[in-house]
């Protein structure tokens, strides 16, 4: 009999590559060690109960840490200590991730207040290129900005110009178009900012665009399709509508400053990354110094914290598990690890991939930036616009709707190895003054 406990271990065998599950020393089920099972039935309530996912993630996140506490330690410690010099470890991440969430859905509301997603119709084409269009927008944004502020800008011009009747497809094609952005830029995304700080070069991963740049054009266009089907775009912009300039400055200061501070503390500051939540603070700031010339909307923040809260529930989640060792570095690797990024967080992941070295790194930037798209909780893009779109929290929903994601970084990925090819480096710690080393 298919029990749950036996579904979930049959998905974590998919899932997770041997040498990560042989990792762990304590129980197992079916040769899967308890920690994945538990986060793997985790990860099945949400799919199942997308009503009610924050309290499924911390029923999860509970009898997770209950289980290390009383079985295996966390990452060699055991008991109380353990867990407190993890969350020593971990507290600068997520508070970072807080700050941001928090703080980039007043960004949303302050750019749909502007009133340019009222504009932008004027200037988008009135079928299905219309919504096409808007994904290459969310695209170039990413590229220089945070991939969850290209993923709401985004959003917020979709509920406009759709009149909020947005398809789950065109949804996860968003978040798809924000994170094949940023995977290509040390300043686009979180993973690629975690290997610029560890030493990586920010040429060594522009390369990962060779895989976006097809992707998208595959998903894009799909999903454009699936959107204009699904709800025309508006085809004519309120001819009253005037932009607030107020709002875009604000828009543009906090986007600044957030830049800015990634760019100061990673290329001049490295060593604080850890030590302090810079980022989320910075969005703050920015946002409580210009409340004055705009009031921000605050009762967004209920909501928005009651999402940022089961994201953050799942990355600790996904950091407790004991994910110490890596597969041999291959492009079979990073190929693998793109799937298991959507129900994994990648920031752990790429940790272990930086220390363990091998890795053609615009490869592996593509494929944990990317891959966690092929489900909505599987970025923290995909959470933020969740926020926007409630309805967005079926992982039934999302895997249907937007089917084409998975088949764009598929595709993607064989097109980046073909033009590209596989060209790893050796563990960058040890880089300076070495040349690269060609894979056999």
């Amino acid at each position: 009999m298919l029990t749950p406990a036996r579904f979930a271990a049959a998905t974590l065998a998919i899932l997770i590559p041997p040498s990560l599950a042989s990792a762990a020393d304590g129980p197992a089920v079916m040769g899967i060690p308890v920690d994945f099972v538990l986060f793997a039935m985790t990860l099945l309530g949400v799919a199942l109960f997308h009503h009610h996912t924050l309290a499924v993630a911390l029923t999860g996140l509970f009898a997770i840490t209950l289980y290390k506490l009383g079985f295996t330690g966390i990452h060699g410690v055991a008991g109380l200590p353990g867990l407190a010099r993890h969350l020593g470890h971990e507290w600068v991440t997520l508070a970072n991730l807080l700050g941001l969430l928090l703080g980039f859905s007043i960004l949303a509301r302050h750019f749909e207040d502007s009133r340019i997603p009222e504009i932008l119709p004027r200037y988008l084409p009135d079928d299905w290129k219309g919504g096409f269009v808007l994904l290459v927008m969310v695209f170039v944004i990413s590229s220089f900005l945070d991939n969850i502020a290209a993923a709401l800008i985004g959003g917020t011009v979709a509920a406009s110009v759709f009149h909020r009747r947005v398809h789950i497809g065109y949804l996860a094609a968003i978040v798809a178009a924000s994170n094949a952005g940023g995977s290509g830029s040390v300043v686009g995304d979180t993973t690629t900012t975690m290997m610029w700080i560890k030493g990586v070069a920010p040429l060594d991963v522009v390369h990962a665009y060779a895989a976006a740049i097809p992707a998208l054009l595959i998903f894009g266009v799909i999903a454009a399709r699936q959107q204009q089907a699904h709800a025309p775009i508006q085809k004519d912009a309120d001819a009253r509508a005037q932009v607030d300039w107020a709002y875009v400055l604000i828009v543009a200061l906090i986007l600044t400053g957030a830049m800015a501070t990634n760019i100061v503390i990673n290329t001049h500051y490295p060593e604080w990354s850890d030590a302090f939540p810079f980022l989320g603070v910075a969005v703050w700031v920015v946002v409580l110094a210009l409340a004055p010339l705009r009031k921000p909307v605050w009762s967004l923040l209920p909501d928005a914290f009651k999402g940022s809260v089961f994201l953050l529930s799942l990355v600790m989640c996904a950091s407790m598990m004991p994910v110490e060792t890596l597969p041999a570095a291959s492009w079979e690797t990073a190929f693998g690890l793109g799937f298991v990024s959507a129900v994994f967080d990648n920031i752990p992941l790429t940790a272990l991939a930086l220390t363990q070295g091998g890795y053609d790194w615009g490869v592996l930037a593509y494929a944990v930036g990317f891959g966690g798209s092929m489900v909505w909780f599987g970025s923290s893009a995909g959470v933020a616009l969740s926020n926007l779109f409630p309805e967005a929290r079926s992982v039934g929903g999302w895997i249907k709707g937007g089917w084409h994601v998975a088949l764009a970084y598929v595709i993607g990925f064989m097109v980046m190895l073909a033009l590209a090819g596989w060209h790893p480096h050796v563990p960058h710690k040890e880089a300076r003054g070495v040349t690269q080393v060609q894979h056999r």
